[in-house]
């Protein structure tokens, strides 16, 4: 590895990060960490595998890109050379012909352009060589440098495992300083992110999207183009490298034998379940062949969107190609001049392993998701891990968050919604109630100013026709009609009273008293019809309270005489509740309930919904200023359509015990 370098080869990019966490499932180390609602890309976790930078499609993962330091070494008076992996073929297989490809790569300025497919042909002949000086043992290729930085970072006991081999770009390398010395540069081109850190011995890496970049830049096209070959030596059976088994088509070595004792995987699952069987001694005495794309063709580094099978074809039908018109004695002659090269190479130990929590922190973790049973794991990967199990793991180790649980989430959102719905709810019935308060205030100042405008003349009204009617002998005609004004003018003066109870003018007069007494007085006088069931529900824990009795008792009789004349059958239940503090008194009936638009006018003084002449439209409002003026509360709950449920109405009532008390 390169070292001394602090650069980020794969980073994100946070403005376009969208927190889908596709990255994070695509990611074979679960090298990104959600930090803050971000997919940050952990440096020293990462293998450059490259596959986040692949998958985002909002562009918010990227890799460092080479363009501008290799247009530098272009620029420079130094012989550049390319070399370039045999995938080229499958990148660029608009061009027909190769040396088209061959002439727009020197028109950039590169002095000599090599195939890397001959240093493929060189790792072949090193691995034949391995395979058999140690028959009996199993190693695993190290040509894609993504898979070993991932044996070194999170399987570091199976480092001695690893072909001790050069990969084909470094041994290009070799050969070429081999044969010409060291006065040169060399530029790796391919499809591999993972290039740009894997050895100091090529001096730049850039990806074939680069390429086709910095092409664009400079506006060369195949049409302007002039033809050329690749340099020799050129690459035979190595061309085969990029796709799928293709290190095997390159040993010579016997085809049976091969399928017996080499397996072959590719792609983030398939070849992280192939090491985890060779550490467990499951395969026995084989070798991997592992890449950690699905071929190289598919690299992170090549065109999006490609189609595997037709990239496949391409390098096959160039392979056959060359073999077919190749100089193989020429080859042959090159191949024995490499063979004094050393291939060899060694590997370090970047142990990244964090270990792993207790089933205790696990299970804790889960039941902060609501997963408190196997059945709430739902393993539905929407969080970038692939079980709920995993998930709670990566928390613990700081690489996850629990909002990116996507049930939680659902969960905790329609919690939220609920409870601002029910907040709404709360919201919008203490507004009406404070506007029905405010209504309800306005009236009883009226009221308040009409009762003690018409409580002076109406108390000379009654004195004098008091004194008249004292005044006049029993069988005069005059004393019918003076006893109708005096009967008339008490009526008026209840009415004031009652205005003057709605305004809480009055005074209470509080007492200790027998909560069940008092109820029992309240209903003893109210003929109840045959029809009609009333009874008192006794739940009180503590009979005793400091209220006005006799106030009360209208109250509660007049709502009890309400619900009688409302109804021609059914049931009335004055339940009785308290808390320390409070008491609850609750007239309830099963009648036909009250309509929603009268809901609001039913304290108001003089709206009643009986008929003429069947009552004054007072006894609500004064109940209403009773309950008001022992500091407390009267609310009303009617149903009156029987598609919503039983009908009836309750009225409740709420008064502190003690009159100093008032939580209300």
């Amino acid at each position: 590895m390169k070292q001394g370098e602090e650069r980020k080869l794969v980073y994100s990019i946070k403005d376009r990060c969208r927190v889908c966490y596709t990255c994070v499932r695509e990611c074979p180390v679960k090298a990104i960490q959600i930090k803050d609602g971000q997919a940050i890309v952990i440096q020293e976790r990462c293998i450059a595998c490259g596959n986040c930078t692949r998958v985002c499609r909002q562009g918010a993962k990227a890799y460092m890109e080479s363009v501008d330091e290799v247009n530098l070494l272009l620029e420079s008076n130094a012989r550049v050379i390319a070399l370039v992996a045999p995938s080229f073929i499958a990148e660029f297989e608009e061009l027909t012909d190769p040396r088209v490809f061959v002439g727009m790569v020197r028109a950039l300025g590169f002095d000599e352009v090599y195939e890397v497919a001959f240093g493929a042909d060189m790792v072949a002949r090193e691995y034949e060589k391995l395979y058999k000086e140690r028959p009996k043992r199993g190693y695993i290729s190290s040509d894609c440098p993504a898979i070993v930085s991932y044996v070194e970072k999170y399987y570091p006991k199976l480092i001695g495992d690893l072909s001790p081999i050069v990969s084909p770009m470094v041994a290009t390398a070799r050969f070429l300083r081999h044969r010409y010395g060291n006065e040169f540069r060399l530029v790796f081109i391919g499809p591999c992110i993972a290039k740009k850190e894997e050895s100091n011995e090529v001096d730049a890496v850039i990806t074939f999207a680069e390429l086709r970049n910095m092409l664009r830049i400079q506006r060369i096209r195949p049409t302007n183009t002039t033809q050329g070959e690749f340099n020799a030596p050129r690459g035979m059976k190595g061309t085969a490298f990029p796709i799928s088994r293709g290190m095997l088509q390159t040993l010579n070595m016997d085809g049976d034998q091969l399928e017996r004792e080499v397996i072959v995987a590719e792609g983030r699952i398939n070849f992280q379940d192939a090491i985890k069987e060779y550490r467990s001694h499951d395969i026995e005495n084989m070798h991997l062949e592992l890449l950690c794309c699905e071929g190289c063709t598919m690299g992170p580094g090549t065109t999006r969107d490609g189609k595997k099978f037709v990239r496949r074809a391409s390098v096959i039908r160039y392979l056959n190609n060359k073999l077919n018109s190749e100089d193989h004695e020429f080859w042959q002659e090159s191949m024995d001049e490499a063979k004094a090269i050393n291939l060899r190479q060694s590997f370090k130990m970047d142990d990244q392993r964090k270990k792993d929590p207790s089933n205790n922190e696990i299970r804790k973790v889960l039941q902060s998701m609501g997963k408190y049973t196997p059945q709430d794991h739902l393993d539905c990967g929407a969080c970038g891990y692939d079980t709920c199990r995993n998930h709670a793991i990566a928390i613990i180790k700081g690489l996850a968050e629990i909002e990116m649980c996507l049930p939680y989430s659902i969960d905790k959102l329609h919690n939220t919604v609920n409870k601002l719905a029910v907040s709404n709810d709360k919201l919008l019935s203490v507004q009406q109630a404070l506007k029905q308060t405010e209504k309800l205030a306005h009236m009883g100042q009226l009221s308040a100013g009409i009762a003690h405008e018409l409580n002076n003349p109406l108390g000379v009204v009654i004195m004098y026709s008091n004194i008249l009617l004292d005044e006049v002998e029993g069988e005069s005609p005059l004393k019918e009609d003076l006893d109708l004004i005096v009967k008339q003018a008490e009526r008026c003066k209840n009415i004031v009273g009652g205005l003057l109870n709605f305004a809480r003018k009055n005074q209470v007069r509080h007492q200790e008293i027998d909560l069940k007494k008092m109820l029992e007085l309240s209903i003893s006088s109210i003929i109840v019809p045959g029809g009609i069931h009333l009874e008192i529900d006794d739940r009180l824990n503590n009979s005793w309270a400091e209220l006005d009795q006799e106030q009360m008792i209208q109250v509660i009789s007049n709502l009890v005489k309400n619900a009688v004349e409302a109804m021609e059958q059914g049931d009335i239940r004055v339940i009785a509740e308290d808390t320390d503090d409070q008491v609850t008194i609750t007239v309830s009936d099963t009648g036909k309930g009250i309509n929603e638009e009268e809901l609001d006018k039913i304290f108001e003084p003089f709206y009643t919904t009986k008929g003429i002449g069947m009552g004054t439209g007072l006894g609500l409002a004064t109940a209403y200023g009773i309950v008001k003026m022992h500091k407390g509360q009267i609310e009303v709950q009617s149903n009156a359509d029987p598609l919503k449920g039983d009908t009836g109405t309750s009225f409740i009532i709420q008064v502190p015990r003690h009159p100093k008390i008032s939580n209300v």
